[in-house]
């Protein structure tokens, strides 16, 4: 329980918090003018009341939190709190149909809905709306192949030559407007990636191979719908050398891309299928060839031939990814197994991109192909062109099968099929006005695909009631100021209120006179301006000064319960003003004496006086809400025990008297205890007592005062008598538990006594065998025997 309560005080205190916050951003703008006001926040509103401010108070306190104006005395339809808009200019359904229906011009095919928008901003106030896109079936497809032809591709070349005619055949499978195009790259025409001699230009090759002349990028064949014309161009080209391994593919994928009209794009699904062996040169690259300026990302096709590799370095990966996308165009790279990792890294660079692995020979790339366009065409991915500055966009996405993404996976939906429809939730927000306020415009679309969604942005900089303002307006001191929105905009070098003070003659002695009380100016609670104070704003939103000198406010108030004037007033110039019902300097003394009724309907039970809600009892023994505890008083059962004896069975001490002192009450004789009141059966108190009467016998009664103040006793009209004990269980039980007692002493003593012997027995053995006996000789002891040997004796 005491968790609860942390968790609850906790989250009140977040709650109040994030409130205040949220208020304090209003106040905090020190807003001088409506505009301004409502920039800083969606819950920040002007008042426009001409009366609304009090005496001290700063033209900006009339921008505040909603609520907090309205509690404040601004009436709601005196709040200038303008709001955003949505307006959808162009909304044309997204296209329902399949092959055997019409053909459709591809301009005619929609998958993208709407198509154009109007959203009116207000900082801090999202604006949302959704974006519904389905992938048509039967959509146009132009497909560019561009092939490296340095000499490693010699076997794929053979292969490319068929690719035309077959390749129809199978994209006929998927849409019946299908066109091709064919072209090729080596290398940039200097040295060190050719050779410049004059043979090796005219035949790279080594040995008896004819090679044709290097170049850097050719387009061979535009887009066309002529499969065999295909085959036949590409059966005429031959196969060129060079001398580094990395190859200038960036450079004809550049051109591709840029050279919309030689190429021959359509506004359709536009894929480029890259083929190599080989990695690739990229930004910095020309500098080994003394090329240095960088690729100015234009089209420079004459003759169909790429005419400035010679003066323009490689394009870098960005620049490629942004002409890319710019054209709407799906790059599919074929390249060898070898390269498939350098190609991988790649392919995440370049977005709506797709690697495959190309055999040896290109004998697997119709196949490649058409897995690359299916994993292409059944993933969509939002891009949005830049946006202004303090501008936000986010997405979410409900994708396929109840699938929903946010965040920057918001923009994503995979695995869709032709005829799937998919939504995108997208919500931009501004965080303030541009400059001069001007309209902008985005663009969204998805990547690869030619549709997008134009939105046009429209700012709110100013209040309507801005439109309305009389410029050199009398009440704003001699036309010192523009009357707008119920308050005054000053002219450069006019400050105050009314607009009544130079800025130059703010701080005079003579104006700050008058805003002395005392000794201090404004109590030091303001600032004097144009001699009036002008109060200072709290870190409350919720607390302010005010007055002539910002002598007042409204947060210094008794408190009670640790809440200004008891949470049932309010607090003005420092004093509480309450609500009907409460009085006191805290408001907390309530005028309604229901809370000092008992269950018996009566006030504090007739044993006090009820003040400020509560029982103040008579006399001091006793206590609780409504006096009705006394733990200091006889116990009732006690107490009132003579008199219902002495009533009920004629016994006790007071049974001499018993009519005189035990007539005060009601009895009632009942058979047995159920029949007595129960304590929740009864509309009054009800004591259960039990106590033993002068037979030594139980007797069992209830007390009470009824609803009409009588005294009611109930009781048994039995009582209930204890029988004597048994004496011969317990003589015997006497004895016996002797005899038992006596027994259990004898065998502990005996018990001890063994335990004695034996330990005394075993020191006994213990010292016997610790005992020793010296069998040495005696070294006081001389034997009475001397032997000499004779020196010239030697044993003969």
């Amino acid at each position: 329980m005491d968790l609860k309560l942390i968790f609850i005080a906790v989250l009140g205190l977040f709650c109040c918090c994030t409130a205040q916050k949220e208020g304090k951003e209003c106040i905090s703008a020190n807003a001088k003018h409506c505009g301004d006001c409502i920039q800083h926040g969606a819950k920040c509103g002007w008042c426009t009341d001409l009366n609304f401010l009090k005496q001290g108070e700063t033209v900006s306190s009339r921008c505040d939190e909603l609520q907090s104006l309205i509690k404040r005395g601004c009436a709601e339809s005196l709040i200038e709190n303008p709001r955003g808009k949505k307006h959808i200019l162009t909304n044309k359904p997204v296209t329902n149909r399949n092959k055997r229906e019409k053909k459709l011009k591809p301009e005619d095919i929609t998958q993208v809905q709407p198509q154009k928008l109007s959203l009116t901003l207000r900082s801090g106030e999202p604006q949302s709306f959704n974006l519904k896109f389905k992938r048509a079936e039967d959509y146009p497809i132009d497909l560019y192949y561009l092939m490296d032809l340095s000499y490693s591709m010699k076997d794929d070349l053979e292969n490319v030559k068929n690719l035309g005619t077959s390749l129809m055949v199978e994209m006929s499978k998927i849409t019946s407007d299908f066109r091709i195009g064919f072209g090729s790259f080596v290398e940039k025409t200097v040295m060190p990636y050719i050779s410049t001699t004059q043979a090796k230009l005219l035949n790279p090759c080594t040995g008896d191979q004819t090679c044709t002349s290097p170049f850097s990028y050719k387009n061979v064949l535009k887009l066309n719908s002529n499969g065999s014309l295909f085959n036949t161009l590409v059966g005429q080209q031959h196969i060129s050398g060079n001398l580094d391994s990395p190859e200038g593919g960036f450079d004809a994928i550049m051109q591709v891309a840029v050279c919309g009209e030689q190429i021959g794009w359509r506004n359709v699904t536009r894929l480029l299928v890259f083929s190599t062996d080989a990695g690739f040169h990229f930004a910095g690259d020309g500098k080994l060839g003394g090329i240095v300026l960088p690729n100015d990302g234009k089209c420079h096709l004459e003759n169909n031939t790429y005419t400035m590799s010679h003066y323009y370095d490689y394009p870098s990966i960005a620049h490629l990814v942004q002409k890319l996308s710019d054209n709407n165009i799906q790059t599919i790279f074929a390249v060898t197994e070898e390269f498939q990792p350098i190609y991988q890294e790649l392919k995440n660079l370049i977005p709506k991109s797709a690697v495959g692995t190309l055999s040896a020979n290109s004998s697997n790339v119709i196949n490649l192909i058409i897995d690359a366009y299916n994993s292409l065409s059944s993933e969509v991915i939002l891009e949005n062109s830049k946006l202004p500055d303090d501008v936000t966009i986010s997405y979410k996405a409900h994708c396929k099968n109840g699938v929903v993404n946010e965040g920057e996976a918001g923009r994503k939906c995979s695995n869709i099929s032709i005829g799937d429809e998919v939504t995108f939730n997208i919500t931009i927000t501004s965080k303030g006005c541009p400059k001069l306020g001007k309209q902008e415009t985005i663009k969204i679309k998805p990547l690869g695909f030619t549709e997008e969604v134009e939105i046009i942005l429209k700012f709110i900089c100013e209040c309507d009631c801005h439109k309305t303002g009389i410029k050199n307006s009398d009440l704003c001191h001699f036309g010192n100021g523009t009357f707008e929105c119920g308050a005054c905009r000053c002219n450069e070098g006019r400050v105050g209120r009314n607009c009544e003070c130079s800025s130059n003659d703010v701080a005079t002695e003579d104006m700050d006179r008058n805003c002395r009380n005392g000794t201090d100016i404004c109590s030091n609670n303001g600032e004097c301006v144009c001699g009036m104070c002008e109060c200072k704003k709290r870190e409350n939103p919720d607390e302010r000064y005010s007055g002539e000198f910002c002598e007042c406010d409204n947060f210094n108030c008794d408190r009670s319960g640790n809440k200004l004037c008891g949470g049932h007033g309010r607090c003005e110039c420092r004093v509480c003003v309450c609500e009907p019902m409460w009085s006191g300097s805290a408001c907390d003394c309530s005028l309604d004496n229901r809370t000092c009724l008992a269950k018996n309907k009566q006030l504090c039970n007739g044993r006090g006086v009820c003040e400020c809600g509560s029982c103040k009892c008579n006399d001091p023994k006793f206590q609780g809400s409504t006096c009705e505890e006394c733990p200091t008083c006889p116990a009732v059962c006690t107490e009132h025990k003579e008199c219902v004896e002495c009533r009920a069975f004629g016994t006790g001490e007071k049974k001499e008297t018993c009519e005189k002192e035990c007539s005060d009450f009601k009895l009632i004789k009942v058979k047995t205890r159920d029949k007595m009141p129960q304590p929740n059966d009864a509309s009054y108190p009800v004591m259960h007592c039990k106590e033993r009467d002068a037979n030594d016998c139980w007797f069992y009664y209830t007390y009470a005062v009824n609803n009409n103040t009588e005294k009611v006793v109930h009781v048994v009209e039995e009582p209930e008598c204890p029988t004597g004990p048994d004496i011969v269980p317990i003589v015997a039980g006497v004895v016996a538990g002797i005899v038992l007692i006596g027994l259990a002493l004898l065998l502990i003593w005996k018990l001890l006594m063994i335990i004695h012997d034996r330990r005394e027995f075993a020191k006994f053995e213990k010292e016997k065998m610790n005992a020793k006996w010296d069998t040495g000789e005696n070294p006081i002891y001389k034997s009475a025997v001397t032997t000499v040997v004779n020196p010239k004796y030697e044993g003969k």
